[in-house]
């Protein structure tokens, strides 16, 4: 008589993540965070890395550098290094791994896997520097920067779309960022927002002050919000630092103030209490308006990006559609003739759809369809790619 030999166990599977560069904990950071807890053993591949500015969750995998790292002042200006990075990126080496997840807004999708190794691309955007957004970036640049860039953009461009050729399945942080992968890729995407820790944040009463909060850089249109307030006389608080830090605060009127970096226990304390957070610039997808709303308040922001998935007019905050100081004023007013009917509660309620579990959840979802090679299919003709939507509760 035959004996039927107990099944060994499924090999754990061997998993890269890979990101552009480790060096602070933004939107991007937080999307490898969450991918390290779903995958606990993975590898991390990336540009650069500085431990002391990641989380301890990042900090617990092994991670890989490029030979960019160990270039000179890599760490403080690893985007002086865009141009090798591609070069950098196809040296790493993944034959031993069965699946491979990059995280992307720069030049990392680009990563040569083996035939048989499924690769997810979780893409915050196709980057804004060389794909539409070059003005926004060299505006305040220096000129050598200008003259040469155009060079470095032709090249880039090149190389990333046929990087995007390698990937096997798309997702896309938000519905804009979908529509731009399929324009410049000419691939479908399914859209997964990035995750956000709603159990960090919590209502408290409102006060007398609205607040901006993020990365003072030109796209993210800061002056629009200070403008308004300086004309208005209304209180603002501005938490946040970048490129446009000093002339902000050089900007600033006498109900403006302008508080820089802050840690994050600060922010989540002005979230709690503001009136509501101005979001003036276009974002991929913005998680700062998904914060102040699991704080219970509401968002003032333009009509464009992320933000038409994330703010729905008049339940969770108010929308306007330019950004410039008297649209927002126009907005901010009508947002005060309707302010009693704003509830804390249901607008937290509807953070919550952006909440850390769902990311997982639908994340792991996507990466098992890919695995099992049921894919969204990366040769659909040019202008026939679906975008799938993602349901709101």
């Amino acid at each position: 008589m035959s004996q039927t030999l107990p099944e060994s166990p499924a090999p754990a599977l061997r998993v890269a993540i890979i990101h552009h560069w480790l060096v602070t904990m933004r939107g991007g950071e937080r999307v490898v965070e969450a991918l390290c807890e779903m995958y606990p053993d993975a590898e991390i591949f990336t540009h650069v890395y500085n431990p002391d500015r990641v989380s301890e969750t990042i900090r617990r995998h092994k991670v890989h550098t490029s030979f960019i790292d160990r270039l000179p002042r890599a760490r403080k200006f690893y985007q002086w290094y865009l141009p090798l990075m591609p070069m950098a990126l196809e040296r790493f080496d993944l034959r031993d791994f069965d699946l491979v997840i990059s995280s992307d807004a720069g030049p990392v999708k680009g990563v040569v896997t083996s035939p048989d190794t499924p690769h997810v691309c979780y893409c915050h955007a196709p980057m804004r520097y060389i794909w539409g957004m070059e003005a926004e970036y060299l505006a305040n640049a220096k000129r050598s920067a200008r003259v040469a860039f155009p060079f470095i953009a032709h090249y880039m461009r090149l190389w990333d779309y046929a990087a995007a050729s390698r990937v096997d399945e798309f997702v896309a942080n938000s519905t804009a960022v979908a529509r731009r992968i399929r324009k410049f890729y000419r691939r479908s995407a399914e859209v997964i927002p990035p995750p956000i820790d709603c159990d960090a944040f919590a209502p408290a009463p409102s006060e007398d002050f609205y607040l901006l909060a993020g990365q003072l850089v030109a796209y993210k249109r800061p002056e629009v919000a200070i403008e308004a307030c300086n004309r208005t006389g209304r209180k603002l608080v501005v938490i946040g630092e970048g490129e446009r830090l000093a002339s902000m605060r050089q900007l600033a009127g006498p109900t403006v103030t302008v508080l820089g970096a802050q840690p994050y226990a600060v922010l989540r304390d002005h979230y709690s209490r503001c009136r509501a957070l101005l979001f003036p610039g276009e974002e991929d997808f913005g998680m700062v308006p998904v914060e102040a709303m699991a704080s219970g308040k509401p968002v003032i922001a333009l009509g464009k990006g992320g933000a038409l998935d994330t703010v729905v007019d008049g339940v969770t905050g108010v929308l306007f559609g330019r950004s410039t100081p008297d649209a927002l004023i126009a907005a901010v007013e009508r947002f005060e003739t309707i302010e009693s009917g704003f509830d804390p509660v249901r607008i937290a309620a509807h953070a919550r759809t952006f909440d850390r579990s769902v990311f997982k959840r639908r994340m792991q979802i996507a990466i098992d369809r890919c695995l099992a090679g049921t894919m969204i299919s990366p040769t659909q003709p040019s202008g026939s790619a679906e975008v799938l939507r993602y349901p709101n509760n």
